[in-house]
C-alpha cells in the first residue's frame, strides 16, 4: 500500500511499496533503484509505473546520485539525457509540477514543501547524511528560493527503526555527540541509532512544525525492501511535488 499525504494548498507526498512492478526476485517486484544489480528495463517499466500510478510524468521526475553526503542541488526540471547526474542527497525546486524523487531501502526519504512560495525538496538521510547534516542544508536552500520554515510541510517515510538500528556503543556515541535525539536502544537491548528521530530533531530546529513520519520499519515490514535485512535487494521511491 503506498503511503500518500495530499494537503488542501497542492502538495503531494507520496512513498512506494514493493509490490506492483515487474523486477524479478530479489528485486521483486517495484525496485526503482537503477543501481542494485536489476535490469535496467525492469527498473524503467517500474518507475513508469510508479509515476503514472500517481499521476505524475514519468519523464519529468527527478531522481538523484545518492551518496551519503550532503550536497544539495537546485533544478529546474529533469537532469539533461544522457548527462552525468551529479552527486548528491538532496534536491530542490521552485518549479510547480516537477516531482521530485528519492530513493531508500532503510534510510529515511524526507519530502519537503512550501505550497505558498511554490517550493519543494527531497533528500536522502541515512545514518551519514543526517550526521553530515544534508536536512538543514536542504531546508537552507528552500529558504533561499522564498520558502518560509514555519509554512513547510514535512513528511518522513518508511524507514529503519531505532529499534531495529543496531550499532557499535562507540559509534552511537559519534552520531549522538552531534544529534543527541538519534540515540536509541534495541528491543533486544543493544546500542542502536534512531535517525528518523534525528531527522525530525533537526527540522524542529530548523523551525519545521507541520511534520509526520511513517510508521512503517523498513526492516520488520515484508512488503518494503530492507537492506539491512536482505543485503541484495530493491529500492523504494519517495515522491513530492506541488500543483502547477
Amino acid at each position: 500500500m503506498i503511503e500518500r499525504y495530499d494537503t488542501e494548498d497542492g502538495a503531494h507526498f507520496a512513498f512506494t511499496d514493493r509490490w506492483g512492478g515487474v523486477s524479478a526476485v530479489p528485486y521483486e517486484e517495484l525496485n526503482l533503484g537503477g543501481a542494485v544489480g536489476d535490469d535496467p528495463a525492469a527498473v524503467r517499466r517500474n518507475r513508469k509505473i510508479a509515476a503514472v500510478g500517481l499521476g505524475v510524468d514519468p519523464g519529468l521526475v527527478v531522481w538523484m546520485h545518492q551518496v551519503h553526503g550532503r550536497a544539495v542541488h537546485v533544478v529546474d526540471g529533469p537532469w539533461p539525457a544522457r548527462a552525468e547526474v551529479p552527486e548528491g542527497d538532496g534536491v530542490v525546486t521552485a518549479r510547480r509540477g516537477l516531482p521530485l524523487a528519492v530513493l531508500t531501502a532503510d534510510c529515511v526519504p524526507v519530502l519537503l514543501a512550501d505550497p505558498v512560495a511554490g517550493v519543494a525538496a527531497a533528500a536522502h538521510a541515512g545514518r551519514p547524511g543526517m550526521v553530515a547534516g544534508v536536512v538543514p542544508v536542504t531546508v537552507e536552500a528552500m529558504v533561499g528560493l522564498g520558502a518560509e520554515p514555519s509554512r513547510i510541510v514535512a513528511r518522513t517515510g518508511p524507514a529503519v527503526c531505532g529499534r531495529c538500528y543496531e550499532v557499535p556503543a562507540a559509534l552511537r556515541d559519534e552520531v549522538a555527540a552531534v544529534e543527541p535525539a538519534a540515540r536509541a536502544e534495541t528491543s533486544w537491548g543493544t546500542p542502536a541509532v534512531d535517525v528518523v528521530a534525528g531527522v525530525h530533531a533537526q527540522l524542529e530546529r530548523m523551525g519545521v512544525r507541520d511534520r509526520r513520519a511513517s510508521e512503517v520499519c523498513t526492516r520488520e515490514s515484508g512488503d518494503h525492501f530492507s537492506y539491512r535485512r536482505d543485503r541484495t535487494t530493491g529500492r523504494l521511491a519517495g515522491y513530492v511535488w506541488l500543483d502547477g
